[in-house]
């Protein structure tokens, strides 16, 4: 009850501070993202410099694609953070149904990459990276508007996990494990964050694991990746090629690294150096200071992003917070653990660094919604007087939920 009671004093204090100064943007946050913009923005061109000369005679040519897809993500990042957050709950359910359909119509007529339909258009536009922000939405919207039912099986557990599963479900067929893997963990902690049944959260996550490791033996690659994985706990010698250049590259660039654009694993022997594996060519290039560099920004932005979630005006800008900042963290988490052979390898971008369209898109608008929820302002009414802070406080100790019971208003996902 001690944990209980600080929560509340902390609550009340950001309410009589935020009434005495006001609600403003999160400018510690953005100034984080446009850092590990600008920092990804230079990997991109150090680690496609020669290839883009070989093959276009035009050393910028690669990474002119990035720097345009890098322009029309802060556009729509800027767009989302000045859309009142609360408007997006009136509207989680065509957001979701709209990234379900792509979903669909990628496996149908997707383009056909090694055997996966994973995107449209040559890879630019990836429906599985445009589910993150609309299953983060409509998750909030859902959890918001179940309220305390979601501690009852039949009213929570249940429909929570028939949801999820179509949606893992989806990208598993195309298939992109790690995509669904990393969609099931956001979700979970969501549920989590709403105050869940513990117990019920731990059975659902044993059977949800049961199941996948089921499906990645009936995927040959997915199976061979975790193999790999195994075998180098065993003995080092058998590490995959990709993790073995990739541990190169890192213990190549000792602490200052050999310098901007003068990495060797970059020329043919690391694969996807820009996109994947961009965090090795940081280690090569930059050196362990170049990489706690990246690491701290990461950290920061997590901080913010709770930061942000503790201090929301209502429940669902907190889960809507929560689960962005989930999202961006666990990615990031993934592909520094692959990189640095902590994890079977995945194809998870590093967000903000790593180079790709729909990832750097959908990462972006995910900024813009911490930001637009970090500004409070509301479309359904101007003053939040008399309104409950949301507690993300855990109360293991009472069962009480993590978060107050929002009202059922009208639009909310059921």
């Amino acid at each position: 009850m001690v944990g209980a009671t600080l929560a509340a004093r902390s609550s009340q204090k950001a309410v009589k501070q935020t009434r005495r100064h006001g609600r403003g943007m999160d400018y510690a946050l953005l100034l984080t993202v446009l850092g590990l913009l600008f920092f990804g923005m230079m990997m991109v061109y150090s680690a496609t410099f020669d290839w883009s000369y070989q093959v276009y005679q035009d050393s910028f040519r690669i990474a002119s694609r990035q720097f345009l897809w890098v322009g029309l993500g802060l556009v729509v990042m800027v767009v989302v953070a000045f859309i009142p957050y609360d408007w997006w709950q009136g509207r989680a359910v065509p957001v979701m149904g709209v990234a379900l359909l792509l979903l669909i119509l990628v496996l149908l007529v997707g383009d056909d990459t090694f055997g996966a339909r994973r995107s449209f258009f040559n890879g630019s536009i990836q429906p599985g990276e445009l589910m993150k922000p609309a299953m983060v939405i409509y998750v909030a919207a859902w959890l918001v508007s179940k309220g305390e039912d979601i501690r009852h099986v039949t009213y929570g557990l249940i429909p929570f996990a028939v949801l999820i599963g179509v949606i893992a479900g989806l990208v598993i067929l195309q298939p992109d494990v790690s995509t669904a893997i990393l969609l099931v963990m956001i979700a979970l902690a969501m549920f989590f964050f709403a105050g869940a049944d513990i117990f019920q959260l731990a059975a659902g996550g044993v059977i949800g694991g049961i199941t996948f490791l089921v499906l990645i033996n009936q995927l040959p690659h997915a199976r061979q990746r975790l193999d790999e994985y195994l075998a180098a706990w065993e003995d080092p010698l058998n590490m995959g090629y990709h993790v073995q250049q990739s541990l190169i590259a890192l213990g190549s660039g000792g602490l200052f690294g050999t310098g901007l654009g003068q990495g060797q694993q970059k020329l043919g022997y690391l694969p996807a150096p820009h996109t994947d594996s961009i965090f090795a060519i940081v280690g090569e290039e930059t050196g362990f200071l170049g990489c706690m560099v990246v690491i701290g920004l990461f950290a920061f932005l997590t901080y913010r992003g709770i930061r942000i979630a503790l201090h929301a005006p209502d429940a669902f800008a907190a889960l809507l917070a929560g689960g962005v900042t989930c999202w961006l963290t666990f990615q990031a988490l993934v592909n520094l653990g692959v990189i640095t052979g902590l994890l079977p390898f995945t194809g998870v971008a590093l967000p903000f660094v790593s180079a790709g369209g729909s990832a750097m898109l959908t990462s972006l608008a995910g900024v813009g919604l911490l930001l637009s929820v970090s500004r409070g302002k509301r479309a359904r009414s101007k003053e939040l007087r008399g309104q409950k802070r949301a507690d993300l406080d855990r109360r293991w100790w009472n069962g009480g939920t993590r978060l107050p019971r929002a009202g059922r208003g009208s639009g909310t996902a059921r």
